[in-house]
């Protein structure tokens, strides 16, 4: 039986001029697939907390977590015995950085909700990326002031 390593990871969204949902992709630095910003949860931490910390570590990216999870994922890495279970929470982008952590070893692209689901590699993250659009659009509404 393979041991569970938890992690979090941040679904990294913003609306693009057109108010269409744009995702943050970033490359795995083990096989270069497409998924998105994940990682250990550090002790103390919780997991939203933990998704925003990779979030700006991987893409360079900050803003507000969502407090709930979206939902969870299980994976495990190629030649590993380690299984992985995310806890994936929303993060509405306020700030990009050009100079972060991780810059030098990961590839980032911002591509459409629905074009992002067809590009990442765990099935489950496909799952989660599908089922978001109408939860992410809900926070954009609320996000933006009435005048």
């Amino acid at each position: 039986m393979p041991r569970t390593i938890e992690q979090a990871g941040a679904i990294c969204y913003r609306a693009s001029a057109d108010n269409a949902i744009e995702v943050l992709l970033v490359t795995s630095r083990r096989n270069g697939s497409w998924g998105i910003p994940k990682g250990r949860i550090e002790a103390g931490e919780t997991s939203g907390t933990a998704a925003a910390r990779e979030a700006m570590e991987e893409g360079g990216v900050s803003g507000v977590v969502s407090r709930e999870t979206i939902g969870s994922f299980d994976y495990t890495k190629e030649g590993s015995d380690l299984s992985y279970h995310i806890s994936v929470h929303l993060l509405e982008v306020k700030e990009t950085l050009a100079d972060f952590p991780e810059n030098q070893s990961r590839r980032l692209k911002w591509t459409l909700l629905e074009a992002a689901a067809n590009q990442v590699s765990q099935p489950g993250l496909r799952d989660l990326l599908l089922c978001s659009s109408g939860r992410i659009r809900l926070q954009i509404l609320e996000s933006v002031p009435i005048s």
